[in-house]
């Protein structure tokens, strides 16, 4: 085999192995993978990425890349680094439905639904909001430059071909899921709160007055009630799951380092 002939190929082999992390993070991230976007566009930027990311981390393959098993070892790897970031960084994030579930079904409007395309059910009203405010709060933040840096500096920890199952990966999803459901326990707790008082208050007085129907007015009490701690919220819970993304990114980088040593 020439010298070109090598040299193509490992230049190829590169790219491939690049291809497969780049396409599990854009596929798995928030934004970049949501299914609204057509899957040739989503398809164009994870090509396009590759192509930029390609040149600078070019070296010579671990192993010969023209056997398969091997070439399929890698490509599972580099896919499941790309896929530790990308859904690491959507499982925090979908901490945020968690509040906007949790206020509608205490504030009445559970069955108020409204079908998601991004997972392909239906889901509250508050929590498609909250989702979406908290999406936007990521962009303004630049939370999709610091996901495309935590990409490239994945690089330098471990470059292409070197990628491998680490231990810590699960425990890294584990502590976002805590952290996540954590932050959309505390987020919704005024309106959990406002609501409970409430609904002790109704009861009382249907104790002490029968003749109220309390089913109809609580129901139009709790609304006004969730729409009013809403109202004064509503910026709180909009800063708080962006401020804490860079955290989750910080802790998905410090794991993806760590999976060597």
């Amino acid at each position: 085999m020439s010298l070109l002939e090598t040299l193509l190929i490992n230049q190829f082999a590169t790219f491939t192995l690049v291809l497969a992390r780049v396409g599990a993070l854009v596929m798995s991230a928030p934004l970049f993978g949501a299914s609204v976007i057509p899957l040739h566009g989503r398809a164009f930027l994870v090509v396009a990425i590759s192509l930029l990311v390609s040149p600078l981390v070019a070296i010579s393959p671990p192993a010969d890349m023209t056997n398969i098993l091997i070439c399929g070892k890698y490509l599972a790897s580099e896919a499941l680094v790309g896929l530790l970031l990308g859904f690491g960084i959507t499982l925090f994030l979908t901490g945020v439905q968690v509040t906007g579930q949790i206020i509608s079904q205490l504030g009445g409007s559970a069955v108020a639904e409204i079908f998601d395309p991004t997972v392909d059910s239906n889901v509250s009203i508050y929590s498609q909001l909250f989702y979406f405010l908290a999406l936007a709060m990521f962009v303004l933040l630049d939370g999709h430059r610091l996901v495309m840096d935590a990409l490239l500096d994945t690089y330098h920890s471990i470059p292409p071909g070197r990628a491998s199952l680490g231990d810590t990966y699960v425990e890294a999803l584990t502590t976002l899921l805590s952290q996540s459901f954590l932050l959309g326990i505390r987020a919704a707790a005024p309106t959990m709160t406002a609501l409970l008082l409430a609904t002790l208050v109704l009861g009382l007085i249907g104790r002490t007055m029968p003749q109220i129907n309390i089913l109809a007015v609580g129901f139009g009490i709790n609304s006004l009630l969730t729409m009013g701690c809403l109202f004064v919220s509503l910026g709180t819970v909009a800063w708080a799951f962006p401020q804490q993304m860079t955290a989750a990114i910080e802790l998905l980088r410090g794991t993806l380092r760590n999976s060597l040593e």
